[in-house]
């Protein structure tokens, strides 16, 4: 009896604590948004405990679901086949909401690094996207509707995330992913039916960052992080607290060109001459402010210097260099702004602004440079020698800037909002500590705050281009990346969703790392049902950004166009199967051959061949029909063949299709 009551009041209490809820839905659900055709789609939200909440949709279909005790509530309604546009109002006692313009057609989830993240309008200069002007000038498609998830880490899952549905047009493709924007473009014109884009992902971040903890700790490697995170809950619960009891800077409606030009974070007399900087901390430039006692921080930094200037500079024009600043800047000489790069893309440009004459005084000078960083590394972090000032046209004058810095965090980023923190009791010092490190790369961090909350939105299959942040890590990857494959089907219902992916491109990783077994994990797990992979060995540049999205994204559409779409043509390059030793010759055999082989340009180059020793030497590889023949002089009894088997090496194998195979090894050799 004792219990059955307890357990009443607990039910008592939990519905006095929800009771009045006004009806409220995810910001998945919103105007302009493409559901899934043909599908019993999934809705939910929260609403008052006990209402009766109802769907009603303009196409004739209905549903209805009771609240729970815990104010939430969740059903799904039948989706006709494609078209629109369409209204759905759903009702409540709390409250109603009528959803305009939605589109029924086809729903994919776009995720992973900054191959995914780049944007239409690429991160000039350093790292373009070809043709960007010409294809964001005809991008227009209101067939195509366009939903990116805001940026936000969480050490549990979500059940909201910022967001909102937008027609695709060439202000709202700009600043979408490039990838996933030209595989939409490709399906919405092959298929002629409403596409539905949902951009989820973030720079930087390795595929454990989007596992949930149920699956992560099946693998020992994170069991070490997995406790930290369970015992640091109170000190993130702390963390959390402190940076809400200060005041919201809100930019996310604010156009992306414009959104950090001028902004306010109560820091204005942070440049002045006058300014007391004796409570600020004291940094070494250049550096990544990451490693330094700042550690993993995304948002606002003031820092200043005081130079001293020769007599005989006063009254002359002088120049600043301050090498390349991570994200944006605004800089101030004595007090008055002389430069600055307020838009976001531009963290690879070295900063160099004119002094004018009338700022420059003989003896002491004050630079103040406020750094706003929205993601991963941040600071003022060139070469020691891009920092300097020096009279214009006389740069072997110059005095360097490099050195110690006063420096004051004014406003933390967290969950795509900006807490403004005081920029006169410097309380950034007073930040209380987390034994973990809190960061995009956290495992879990990004599966909670940007996957989560889209569950169980009705989805047709998923796009993802990652792997560079776990090129160090390849063994690993074999086992991570299609546990994290499952671990998403798993949240959708258990069905195994279409899931293809792009294999990482050529580029110059370091010695240390051999990205050549990050693409073979990637390979294998095509083992994995229902997966694709896009292959780039012929369009890498090499970058580690590589400007060709179009062709990446045209490369996953084949698959869904194949597999999904019931579209007859090949869909990959070669992907090695199997390989017969016949004398002094391996011949190999090949999925996706299609109509046939051919080499590249300069011929069928980076094959390399092994006897037992592993000693493995260049060899001359030969299209005989649809296999190839490999041998070396040098190696009488062949054991074992490689091709592009290095961190730059590029395609010299295609099908007749023009699609590029993928680098492989016939080995597993240590």
């Amino acid at each position: 009896m004792k219990k059955h009551i307890s357990g009443l009041i607990v039910m008592v209490i939990l519905a006095s604590a929800v009771a009045g809820v006004a009806l409220e839905l995810p910001a998945i659900f919103g105007d302009h948004m493409v559901l899934q055709q043909k599908q019993q789609v999934a809705f939910w939200g929260t609403a008052t405990p006990g209402e009766t909440v109802t769907l009603t949709a303009s196409w004739g279909a209905a549903a209805a679901a009771v609240t729970a005790a815990d104010g939430r509530w969740q059903t799904r309604l039948k989706s006709p086949a494609a078209g629109g546009p369409f209204t759905l109002t759903v009702r409540a006692a709390s409250g109603s909401k009528t959803f305009q313009d939605i589109l029924i057609g086809e729903v994919w989830i776009c995720s992973g690094q900054s191959n995914m993240e780049m944007p239409l309008a690429g991160w000039p200069p350093g790292d373009p996207i070809a043709h960007s002007a010409d294809e964001i000038a005809a991008a227009g498609n209101p067939q195509m509707r366009l939903f990116t998830v805001q940026k936000a880490t969480s050490a549990t899952p979500l059940r909201d995330c910022i967001g909102q549905w937008q027609e695709c047009t060439p202000a709202t493709a700009a600043p979408f992913s490039a990838t996933a924007f030209f595989f939409g473009q490709r399906l919405q014109k092959e298929l002629g039916v409403p596409i539905g884009l949902i951009h989820t992902s973030w720079g930087g971040t390795p595929a454990e960052a989007w596992t949930s903890s149920e699956y992560l700790k099946t693998m020992p490697a994170f069991a070490g992080v997995l406790d930290k995170l369970a015992t640091s809950q109170e000190e993130m619960k702390a963390r959390q607290q402190w940076l809400e009891s200060h005041p919201v800077v809100s930019l996310n409606d604010k156009p992306e060109s414009e959104r950090y030009v001028g902004v306010d974070f109560g820091d204005s007399l942070c440049p002045a001459v006058s300014c007391d900087d004796a409570a600020w901390g004291r940094m070494k430039l250049p550096v990544s402010w990451e490693n330094t006692e700042v550690g993993q921080f995304d948002g606002v930094i003031w820092f200043r210097k005081t130079i001293e200037v020769p007599a005989e500079w006063a009254g002359l024009t002088l120049v600043a260099e301050l090498g390349p600043i991570d994200d944006m800047d605004v800089t101030w000489f004595n007090g008055e702004r002389i430069g600055g790069m307020e838009k976001s893309g531009l963290w690879q440009t070295p900063r160099i602004y004119t002094v004018p004459a009338q700022l420059v005084k003989p003896g002491a000078n004050a630079i103040a440079v406020r750094v706003i960083d929205t993601q991963g590394g941040g600071g003022i972090y060139g070469r020691a020698d891009q920092l300097r000032l020096y009279p214009e046209g006389q740069p072997e004058k110059a005095l360097s800037l490099a050195g110690e810095w006063r420096y004051l965090p004014v406003a933390e980023l967290a969950n795509s909002r900006f807490y403004r923190l005081s920029s006169s009791t410097a309380d950034f010092f007073s930040r209380p500590k987390v034994t973990i490190e809190i960061s995009a790369n956290t495992p879990t961090f990004l599966y909670n705050a940007m996957i989560a909350p889209l569950v169980p939105y009705t989805l047709r299959g998923a796009i993802w281009y990652q792997g560079e942040s776990n090129a160090g890590r390849p063994r690993e990857y074999r086992t991570l990346f299609p546990l994290m494959i499952d671990c998403w089907r798993q949240q959708w219902g258990g069905k195994p969703f279409p899931f293809y992916f792009v294999q990482i491109a050529p580029y110059d990783y370091g010695r240390a790392t051999r990205s050549q077994e990050l693409r073979e994990a990637q390979m294998l797990t095509l083992n994995h049902p229902r997966t694709g992979m896009a292959v780039t060995l012929d369009i890498g540049a090499p970058s580690i950004h590589p400007p060709d999205k179009q062709d990446v994204g045209r490369r996953l559409a084949l698959w869904a166009l194949a597999r999904d779409y019931g579209r007859k043509l090949v869909c990959s390059g070669p992907i090695y199967k199997k390989m017969t030793i016949k004398k002094d010759k391996i011949v190999l055999s090949f999925d996706y051959v299609g109509s046939g082989l051919r080499a590249g340009s300069a011929g069928l180059t980076g094959f390399e061949i092994a006897g037992a020793d592993r000693h493995f030497v260049p060899a001359q590889a030969v299209i005989t029909g649809k296999e190839i023949s490999v041998s070396s002089p040098q190696v009488p009894q062949p054991a074992a063949v490689r091709y592009a088997w290095s961190n730059l090496a590029t395609a010299s194998l295609f099908n007749l299709e023009n699609l590029p195979a993928s680098s492989f090894r016939t080995d597993d050799w240590e």
